[in-house]
C-alpha cells in the first residue's frame, strides 16, 4: 500500500470538519431555550390581572414631583400623605377616602407584607406615633408618597435605611 503526500492534508480536513461540527453542535445546544414549565399564579400575575391596582400605582406615579403640602389634597394646593393617598384613590379608583394617615390605617384591611400588591397602602410610624405616614405601594419594593416640603411627591424604596427602621405594614382597600 503506497502512501502519498496527499493522505497528511486529507486526514487534517477531515479532523477540522469533525472539530467545526462538534463546536457547532455545542454552540448550539448553548443557544436553545430549555422547555418551560407553566408557572403558577404569583403575585405579579395576580396584579397584571387587576388593573385597578395598575391604575392606582400609574395614577400615583404621576404626580411625582408635586409639592408637599401639610393638610394638601390636590395636585393645586399639593399633598400631605394622605391627601395623596385620598386624591389616588379618588381618580384612579373611584374610591372616596378621607382623613389622616392613622384614619386610612382603621378603614383599610391589614395583609401580610409578602403578599403586598401595587394599589396596597404601605404605613409607617415617622413621628413617633402608630400610623403617622402612608403611601402606595407600586410594585418592586417601591412606593410613592408625599414625602416632606423639600421633596414633595417622590418614590422611595420600603429598602430605604430610614423607611424600613420605620414601616409598621401593609394595609389594603381591595379584593
Amino acid at each position: 500500500m503506497k502512501t502519498s503526500a496527499l493522505q497528511p492534508i486529507a486526514l487534517c480536513h477531515a479532523l477540522s470538519a469533525w472539530a467545526l461540527c462538534t463546536a457547532l453542535l455545542f454552540l448550539g445546544a448553548c443557544s436553545t431555550t430549555p422547555p418551560q414549565a407553566t408557572a403558577p399564579a404569583t403575585k405579579a400575575t395576580a396584579a397584571a390581572a387587576n388593573p385597578l391596582r395598575n391604575d392606582i400605582a400609574l395614577y400615583a406615579l404621576s404626580l411625582l414631583d408635586t409639592r408637599y403640602s401639610w393638610g394638601g389634597k390636590g395636585p393645586a394646593t399639593g399633598f400631605d400623605c394622605s391627601g395623596l393617598v385620598s386624591h389616588v384613590y379618588k381618580e384612579a379608583a373611584g374610591i372616596k377616602l378621607g382623613g389622616s394617615a392613622v384614619t386610612l390605617g382603621q378603614m383599610s384591611r391589614p395583609i401580610d407584607p409578602e403578599l403586598k400588591q401595587p394599589g396596597d397602602l404601605v404605613f409607617f410610624n415617622t413621628l413617633g406615633s402608630h400610623h403617622s405616614h402612608v403611601g402606595v405601594y407600586i410594585g418592586n419594593g417601591r412606593f410613592v408618597h408625599a414625602s416632606n416640603p423639600r421633596t414633595g411627591v417622590r418614590v422611595d424604596l420600603l429598602s430605604n435605611r430610614y423607611f424600613a427602621q420605620r414601616f409598621e405594614g401593609v394595609h389594603t382597600l381591595l379584593d
